[in-house]
């Protein structure tokens, strides 16, 4: 038995060490090249939506995925943990507003493994609400056609952050989880947008007609780019929505076409290096104007555009751009209206070096004035000191009386700052297992609509059953 081994384990070290002649070697790697070539080629297929290499394109990408796959499996590092920027503070820290105000903060709870929304009382911090749908019940009443047939694993309730909540005028509350949804004060569904792609930010008017960015899929734009895209044009082409309080679609616009229709078409194409981008535009908000003023009227809307750093004013009642800006911000969340002249973008300063995309300093939060036509930075000391560089997302409110409000949504952090720079608290998403947790676009509620908002639902929600 013991000569067998040593005799195989000798025959295994002729093999392994036995020499290679070096043209072997060469023909190896030569051939190696367009192999590789042709499987990045045919997982590229797959990624872009093609349909001709049918199984071979999907075998390729499981191939593909394998080394993340073992990643998750065996790091098993949830996907809303985030890197811990503040070890030594928990929950809110600092201190209490004095005037009325709230906070709908949209959290992953680390303990609870889920996405939740809370209702908090900034006077004393206080949870006064929590909304905690069960997502996987609502995406069983989903049909399952392309655009949604990953609902299950990423839209889950393990995994799916409650995206910018809205408290609307009946009582419910609007999310985004990966689609659009109406809750009650209970978490039950009121309605959802089974077949229609909404993301990102939620507005509403002054009518109460809520304001959304969407996909449009199947992409109806006649325009097509090259010459391996499949039918549906190839790329995420971004629209504009309006939908009634009760979901219904009043409005949608593409805003490849607004481009195309305002001669800004280079616009969809020159973004970034030469290769073809499968998400040129990225519109993350869309700001409703609710009042006539000198430089813009009731009905328009001011969009971000993040992959061109720039923000527009449109008029959907004539399919005019009024204005845009590319100012001093880099992949800009968030623009707001101050007052009748000024606004202010959320400028993550978030730009592409060799590593990758990395926060340029600190984020920034800039003020444009229309009248002026000049940009400046507001309280951007007090964020440089916190060091708040969120690379992707973010939102900023500006108050009456000059206090700030940040979210710092990559680390779990949001801020409040007094208006002369001062950090009055900040909370940070941490779970009792002493990890820190995504957050989704929280919203600081001050106006006294908002406020009057809050006390009638809190008067009238009544009680959920556990």
């Amino acid at each position: 038995m013991i000569g067998y081994i040593l005799c195989n384990t000798y025959a295994l070290r002729t093999f392994m060490f036995k020499k290679i002649e070096i043209w072997i070697l060469y023909l190896v790697l030569i051939l190696g090249i367009p192999v590789t070539i042709g499987f990045g080629s045919v997982v590229r297929h797959e990624i872009l939506g093609g349909t001709k290499l049918g199984r071979i394109s999907k075998t390729a990408l499981f191939f593909a995925e394998i080394p993340e796959n073992i990643k998750k499996i065996f790091f098993n590092k949830n996907a809303n943990e985030v890197l811990d920027r503040s070890p030594l503070l928990d929950s809110f820290n600092g201190t209490p507003n004095t005037s009325e105000s709230y906070l709908l903060l949209s959290r992953y709870d680390g303990d609870l493994k889920e996405g939740i929304v809370e209702l908090v009382d900034l006077t004393n911090f206080k949870v006064l609400h929590t909304w905690n749908p069960d997502i996987n019940a609502f995406n069983q009443l989903i049909s399952k056609i392309d655009e949604f047939k990953y609902m299950d694993r990423d839209g889950n309730n393990s995994r799916q952050l409650l995206i910018n909540p809205k408290l609307i005028r009946d009582g419910g509350l609007i999310i985004n989880t990966k689609m659009l949804r109406k809750i009650n004060a209970c978490s039950n569904l009121i309605f959802q947008k089974n077949n229609d792609i909404l993301h990102h930010s939620i507005e509403t008017d002054i009518e109460g007609n809520i304001w959304v960015p969407s996909t449009i899929y199947p992409q109806i734009l006649k325009l097509k780019v090259g010459n391996e895209l499949n039918a549906d044009g190839g790329y995420a082409d971004d629209g504009i929505v309006k939908l009634s309080p009760n979901g219904e679609i009043l409005y949608e616009k593409s805003v490849s076409q607004i481009f195309i229709d305002n001669g800004l078409e280079y616009l969809l194409f020159s973004v970034g290096d030469s290769n073809f981008t499968l998400d040129p535009i990225h519109l993350n908000d869309i700001q409703p104007v609710n009042y006539n003023g000198e430089f813009w009227q009731k009905g328009d809307v001011f969009l971000s555009l993040r992959h061109q750093s720039m923000v527009i004013l449109y008029r959907p009642l004539t399919n005019e751009i009024i204005w845009k800006g590319t100012g001093p911000f880099f992949h800009q969340h968030d623009v707001d209206i101050l007052n009748g002249h000024t606004i202010s973008v959320f400028n993550n300063n978030s730009k592409d070096f060799s590593v990758g995309d990395v926060v340029d300093g600190h984020n920034e939060v800039i003020i444009y004035d229309f009248k002026t036509n000049e940009y400046s930075s507001y309280l951007s000391d007090s964020l440089k000191n916190n060091e708040v560089r969120t690379i992707t997302d973010g939102r900023s409110q500006i108050l009456p009386n000059g206090d700030l409000f940040v979210e710092e949504t990559n680390y779990g952090r949001t801020f409040y700052f007094n208006s002369d720079g001062s950090l009055r608290w900040i909370h940070v998403n941490r779970a009792n297992n002493g990890n820190v947790y995504n957050i989704g676009w929280s919203r600081i509620l001050y106006k006294d609509e908002d406020v009057k908002l809050v006390n009638n639902f809190l008067k009238s929600k009544g009680k959920c059953n556990d």
